[in-house]
């Protein structure tokens, strides 16, 4: 895949670079979580919301609108599935990860979505940003096989588990989660139930 900066005028119509918030402690906190040989998401770290740089993004990114800051690392190069939620989500970056991205727009009338329409970007390690609620994305991907870290920062009971039934014939069968709203692909190893209406290849970052 072409391999497009986060810092591209490309990146725009997704989300935007952050700036103006101190993110050194959360990035020092971050990089001492695991990075395992698969992916694992954790929605809530304390050891990342006791940083000081928890009340800069509530204050100032989320507009005091309580959130949880968590991560996604591991090692990934596959889309596997795309997601989006009804809010903008921050990734923060303690190392060079990839970010597939594509607009909710594009879903076609009966939730499919073709892959070919996603694109890739580099997020340095040391950077943060906004990825707009519009924006379809899921877990990040390595560089050049190497495992990443990735801070993930979302209002508060994001991606909690759900307590009533869903389904039908509308978007409410996409909601896998709370404010999670989830396209599998049928090579992504998504759970039972889940919707599956990528069309189109499994995107490999490293093909």
């Amino acid at each position: 895949m072409k391999l497009l900066s986060v810092n591209s005028p490309e990146f725009a119509a997704y989300g935007k670079v952050l700036s103006g918030l101190e993110l050194a402690p959360l990035l020092e906190a971050l990089s001492k979580t695991p990075v395992p040989e698969d992916v694992v998401y954790v929605a809530s770290a304390p050891e990342l919301e006791a940083t000081v740089s928890m009340d800069a993004l509530q204050t100032v990114a989320f507009g005091e609108l309580p959130i949880q800051v968590g991560y996604c690392n591991g090692h990934n190069h596959l889309l596997n599935a795309v997601e989006y939620h009804r809010c903008s989500e921050l990734n923060i970056a303690a190392t060079d990860a990839i970010l597939l991205l594509g607009r909710q727009q594009d879903i076609a009338a009966d939730f499919t979505y073709e892959t070919a329409k996603m694109e890739a970007f580099l997020l340095p390690a040391g950077t943060g940003v906004e990825i707009y609620g519009t924006t379809l994305h899921y877990a990040p991907c390595g560089v050049e096989g190497k495992g990443f870290q990735v801070a993930i920062v979302l209002p508060r009971g994001t991606n909690g588990a759900l307590t009533k039934a869903h389904g039908g014939d509308g978007e409410d069968k996409l909601l896998a989660a709370n404010n999670k709203w989830l396209i599998g692909h049928a090579e992504g190893g998504l759970p039972a139930g889940s919707f599956i209406g990528l069309v189109g290849d499994n995107l490999d970052t490293e093909a």
